[in-house]
């Protein structure tokens, strides 16, 4: 089969090339992918910057498409299903933290930027019917994120004041997205014009242009301060978000594009009696309330571009350079 696989030898890193497949083993199905979406975790791992890094491994975590293949103990009424995949493999049974068993589809893990890829039977939800292959595609990881910070971690209530930094990337605008579904008063924040009138036309209540040296001051006297603010960048913008945050409020992280902060506003975070967390992925009860609530608010996924499997160096690019609003989508 055609998969798309790291390979440091490759000037782009990456390599379109065909692998073999194996048996499955009890309890694996094989899905024949429809739709596969590209995260930050991948250009990581093309860049060399992500743990257990190995040639040859397929890139990739999101993916959505239609089981061909049942190993032994798996119901034949998987056969023919139309599916999305839970890319989140060994979370453990405690719903605070993964298990240190705990890994992602796409590295170490063969992943999903193939035309098949084999998982065990208990990753595997019913597609959404009212998402196209390229939007159940790029749910799963994103949104799996998005959802945890938002309420087992942010506990968001409606009525709050929520920003969302960052607004374009796959994480910010599912938690957009599932912000406005939980009934929170919804800001974001970005250094696109073009991508903040995006958020305003989706019914986000405020935009901030964080290039703008008066946006927190704004910020504060047009909500008042944010009761729950999630964030993927980090860095000395820590600062920024926790003179914005309500006293009491919670900020969430999730990722950390702009690194570690050089320096922190202690004062300020125990005398507002703040709350700063981080978050990764989500556990298994997680993802399945996470399809509960697309499907109960026909939520749908971004599509910022899609592109054929041999033009993956031109989606990789694309991400590397911050140029997508929404998800990038590949197909085989």
């Amino acid at each position: 089969m055609r998969a798309i696989t790291l390979d440091s030898r490759e000037e782009s890193k990456l390599l379109l090339t065909e692998v073999q497949t194996r048996t499955l083993l009890p309890g694996e199905v094989r899905v024949l992918i429809k739709a596969a979406a590209l995260n930050h975790r991948d250009e990581w791992c093309r860049k060399g910057l992500y743990p257990n890094i190995q040639n040859g491994v397929v890139l990739g975590s999101d993916g959505a498409g239609i089981v061909t293949e049942i190993g032994e103990g798996v119901a034949y009424d998987w056969l023919q299903k139309e599916v999305i995949i839970n890319p989140a493999l060994n979370w453990g049974e405690n719903q605070k933290v993964q298990s240190a068993s705990f890994e992602i589809l796409g590295m170490p893990r063969n992943g999903t930027l193939a035309e098949s890829v084999i998982v065990p039977v208990d990753r595997l939800h019913d597609k959404p019917t009212h998402m196209s292959w390229e939007e159940a595609g790029a749910l799963p990881l994103a949104g799996l994120t998005a959802f945890r910070a938002l309420t087992y971690q942010g506990d968001i209530q409606e009525g709050e004041n929520l920003l969302v930094t960052g607004f374009g990337g796959g994480v910010a605008q599912f938690a957009v997205q599932f912000g406005m579904a939980l009934g929170a008063n919804v800001s974001t924040s970005s250094s696109s014009p073009e991508k903040l009138a995006r958020a305003k036309a989706m019914g986000v209540s405020n935009t901030f242009n964080y290039l703008d040296h008066n946006w927190i001051t704004k910020a504060v006297d047009d909500t008042n301060g944010f009761d729950l603010i999630i964030d993927g960048a980090v860095g000395d913008t820590l600062n920024h978000l926790i003179q914005v945050a309500k006293p009491g409020g919670k900020i969430v992280c999730y990722g950390a594009t702009l690194g570690n902060p050089s320096k922190i506003e202690a004062r300020k975070i125990f005398w507002n009696q703040l709350k700063i967390m981080g978050t990764t992925m989500g556990s298994d009860l997680d993802f399945k309330n996470m399809v509960a609530l697309v499907c109960e608010k026909k939520i749908q996924p971004i599509i910022d571009q899609v592109f054929k499997f041999d033009q993956a160096e031109m989606a990789f690019d694309r991400m590397r350079d911050g140029k997508q609003t929404g998800k990038i989508v590949l197909v085989p």
